[in-house]
């Protein structure tokens, strides 16, 4: 079900106001609750943002900086730091193994693997060393930040390089095609370090942290896939196009999810970001959307625009190669307990990005903060990629009880600017979680359900019970016709930093 929402912030059918378009809800009576009053008013407040032409909430949105996290923004003139969020391209990644889920059954080996997966990468704030892990040069890991995920740093890397075609944009270029200008933006930025200018500290050790999944949210997960009933039927009828066989899913198979972004690299250089527009707006007078600092925008083609969008290239970059690197050392940790197994990444997709894109024929930036992209089948932007005929994959994490999703597009997502929600989304903020619910309750309830973890006691604040029925939250996708379920995925580890979150 989707509502439509007035800049009053009034749920009302389809009424227009100001000649503004409704800020489209998409979420069935019960997620419709779970929103409140501050998430609302912040998809108002970015509503009546300068440039602004959609907003839409997904089932998933809860309060964020400046725009609520589950929110896609769109507008054809300005460029917004918030709505595409401060962890720049937090991302999803899935890599398929040709391991039955018999094979791991026994917790021992379960055991076994979350040792070697820990022993090659780090999690937790701040980290991005561990005992496997190889050390990478400085120049690399700066040429996959300029270049993205080509055949030449994949080589370096020493990660597949079949799997550049299962990433959603494997190079991002800045604000212009010039392949010289993240270079160069990226020098400029070292001139600045160097000679005190803006805020960012310890540049070299945050590079040190591609190829770990950092705190919070972020974690690494072993699953086991489920088709669902109506892909189990297609791949038995091979004169129906099977989505399951494109996307690369083994029913029964053991497949592994991380979830991570850009690491404190991108932490740094979006609020590097929103401390030099922040300065601007206070320099000009410039009134805030919703007198909110976190709303602070920049007219494209403006060097203060250019400068953002080649910053989030960079962060972009190097997320992609986080998760390229993360998957290469998840299948190298598979197979020192298991040797012989092979694994194929099924996608990489980001949900927080801006990203130029087409709609209704006009090119708009497409903010998505906490929600992910759902092109659909026939969709002209995923011509000449393996998902053309089918929609790419959607990879959206619920929680280990739960389990996550994957999904595809359909055709109705072009009333949400063909997108979808990233996840759960939080029921509760961290502090209350943590406040709340009891810690004995918690690691019962993953013993119930034969789920190890690698921590002594499983954080609280990232609880199942902290987050929204994630099964309400896909209904409300699929009875609003955005996509549909591919599989599901059931959690049989999970990997996650235990230490305390930093608020």
């Amino acid at each position: 079900m989707s509502y439509n929402i007035t800049p009053t912030g009034e749920a009302t059918g389809a009424i227009y106001f100001d000649h503004l378009s409704p800020i489209k809800v998409f979420g069935t009576d019960k997620i419709r609750d779970t929103f409140g009053e501050t998430t609302l008013q912040q998809a108002v407040n970015a509503r009546f943002a300068p440039g602004v032409v959609d907003v839409v909430l997904t089932p998933d949105a809860h309060v964020g900086f400046g725009a609520p996290i589950g929110c896609i923004m769109a507008s054809p003139t300005h460029i917004y730091p918030g709505p595409a969020g401060v962890d720049i391209s937090c991302s999803m990644s899935l890599l398929q193994l040709d391991l039955p889920e018999d094979a791991i059954a026994d917790k021992r080996l379960r055991r076994a693997i979350i040792n070697a997966i820990c022993a090659r990468i780090p999690n937790g704030y701040g980290k991005g060393r561990a005992g496997k892990k190889p050390d990478f040069p400085v120049e690399n890991i700066e040429q996959a930040m300029t270049q993205g995920a080509t055949e030449a740093t994949c080589q370096i890397f020493n990660v597949p390089v079949e799997w550049i075609q299962r990433c959603e944009e494997p190079t991002h270029v800045g604000h212009c095609t010039n392949g010289e200008i993240l270079a160069e933006r990226l020098e400029q930025i070292k001139f600045d370090i160097t000679h005190g200018k803006g805020s960012f500290r310890h540049y070299a050790q945050k590079l040190t942290q591609i190829g770990s999944y950092g705190g919070g949210n972020h974690f690494g997960e072993c699953e086991i896939v489920r088709l669902s009933e109506y892909d189990k039927n297609i791949v038995k009828d091979e004169s129906r196009l099977n989505v399951a066989k494109t996307f690369g899913l083994i029913d029964g198979n053991v497949a592994f999810l991380s979830h991570c972004g850009s690491r404190g690299l991108g932490n740094a250089l979006a609020k590097r970001q929103f401390k030099l527009l922040q300065e601007k707006f206070k320099l000009w007078n410039i009134p805030l959307p919703g007198e909110d600092p976190e709303l602070v925008y920049a007219p494209l083609d403006t060097p203060e625009a250019n400068d953002y969008i080649d910053d989030m290239a960079l962060a972009a970059n190097f997320a992609t190669m986080n998760h390229l690197i993360i998957n290469a050392l998840v299948l190298e940790a598979f197979q020192e307990v298991i040797p012989g197994i092979t694994g194929r990444l099924v996608y990489h997709i980001s949900h927080n990005i801006a990203r130029r894109e087409i709609v209704n024929n006009r090119p708009m930036w497409i903010h998505r903060k906490g929600a992910t992209r759902a092109y659909p089948a026939g969709h002209f932007a995923l011509a000449k990629t393996p998902f053309a005929d089918t929609g790419h994959p959607i990879l959206l994490p619920g929680n280990p009880t739960q389990g996550s999703s994957v999904m595809v597009g359909l055709e109705g997502a072009s009333s949400s600017l063909y997108s979808v929600n990233h996840g759960a989304g939080r029921a509760m903020g961290r502090r209350v979680a943590n406040q709340t619910l009891d810690q004995q309750v918690v690691d019962q309830e993953f013993n119930d359900a034969d789920i190890l973890t690698n921590c002594r006691f499983y954080p609280k604040d990232e609880a199942p019970a902290a987050y929204k029925d994630f099964n309400e939250v896909l209904h409300s996708v699929e009875v609003a016709g955005l996509a549909r379920e591919v599989a599901r995925l059931q959690a049989r580890f999970v990997i996650k930093d235990s230490s305390a979150p930093d608020d």
